[in-house]
């Protein structure tokens, strides 16, 4: 059998973070930093275990700050975006494996990260997880997966220079294809024109609602460079087939918020949200349509509860969303492929 890699709408065993750790990314504002971090497990915790991860020397203000419905535990890292330094968790034969891959920070952008390309493997190991060490450059929230054998990601990224310069899109895909179980790589143009941290990655734009449903982000303003970014995106989204032969129906979430934060003009895409067992945590950042694209969110996830989380402006300050700072753990009772 191929390995599978689960779609985050299947049961989790728990969601894992790491606890701000990067003071010359948030400087003045490591307080808002925490608070939203602590903010976001806190809502996750009513729906599943969380574990944090802190610094040596940060475990106990990790947990002062989280409460005691958080596991706290103490590990190197440099940074704070898990979904991105983490593992990628795959069933192989039924056994749950992290898949380690090579981290670079985002083609070396912030420096140190030594501890952060090691922390895939150190989680791993105080899991008891299993661990398959992949010599691709890749980040958790360059990809989304249907679970079905379908992948989506975006051109923008995975072929920017600084990530695997020698590799094709043809090699890319059959890399991911061999590690993930996936047979179609949907190549979307486009993340969004504010995200130099990522090189675009596709958990701003694009995220499975459940296997041949994809949700999209739109912008609802046609004087934003995202306005034709998000267009272009919905319209190759559209046009493809996913691996069960079918059409992929596509989904717009039409508006995209844009905030100041620290004097800074950010985006808070509401596809940077965390699936969770029975909920959704999207970021918000008090927009006046969050109530409506959240009720949108909604209307696709049938039997969740949609949770709006306004830490959106202060999670884009230091570079990512919701999402960006989460990974799911799946639930090992969950090895099979949903029929």
């Amino acid at each position: 059998m191929a390995p599978r890699m689960p779609g985050e709408y299947e049961p989790h065993e728990r969601t894992v973070m790491c606890w701000p750790a990067r003071h010359d990314l948030w400087r003045h504002h490591i307080g808002d930093a925490e608070a939203a971090y602590a903010e976001v497990a806190a809502a996750i915790a009513a729906f599943e275990p969380v574990t944090m991860i802190a610094a040596p020397g940060a475990a106990e203000r990790a947990a002062q700050r989280c409460g005691d419905k958080v596991d706290v535990v103490e590990l190197p890292i440099d940074d704070s975006w898990f979904r991105d330094s983490g593992p990628t968790y795959v069933f192989d034969e039924g056994e749950l494996i992290a898949v380690d891959w090579v981290f670079n920070s985002w083609g070396e952008r912030y420096l140190p990260y030594a501890a952060d390309a090691a922390i895939a493997a150190r989680w791993a190991a105080s899991a008891g997880h299993a661990t398959r060490q992949v010599p691709l450059v890749l980040e958790g929230g360059s990809i989304t997966v249907d679970g079905e054998g379908t992948l989506v990601t975006t051109e923008q990224c995975l072929l920017h220079p600084n990530r695997n310069p020698s590799m094709t899109r043809t090699e890319i895909s059959a890399a991911l294809g061999e590690q993930l179980g996936v047979s179609t790589v949907v190549w979307l143009p486009h993340g969004l024109a504010l995200d130099g941290d990522t090189d675009g990655h596709v958990d701003n734009v694009a995220a499975f609602a459940r296997p041949g449903v994809l949700l999209v982000q739109g912008c609802d303003d046609p004087g934003e460079e995202d306005w034709l970014r998000c267009n272009v995106n919905a319209r190759c989204a559209r046009g493809t087939v996913d691996a069960a032969g079918r059409p992929l129906e596509v989904i717009e979430v039409p508006v995209l918020p844009f905030t100041v934060y620290g004097g800074e003009r950010v985006v808070v895409p509401y596809l940077n949200f965390s699936l969770v067992n029975g909920g959704v945590i999207v970021p918000t950042c008090g927009h006046r349509a969050d109530t409506e694209m959240l009720a949108v969110i909604a209307d696709q996830f049938p039997g969740r509860e949609v949770v709006g989380i306004d830490v959106g402006a202060v999670l884009a300050h230091g570079g990512g969303g919701i999402h960006c700072i989460t990974q799911q753990m799946p639930r090992s009772g969950s090895a099979m492929r949903p029929e």
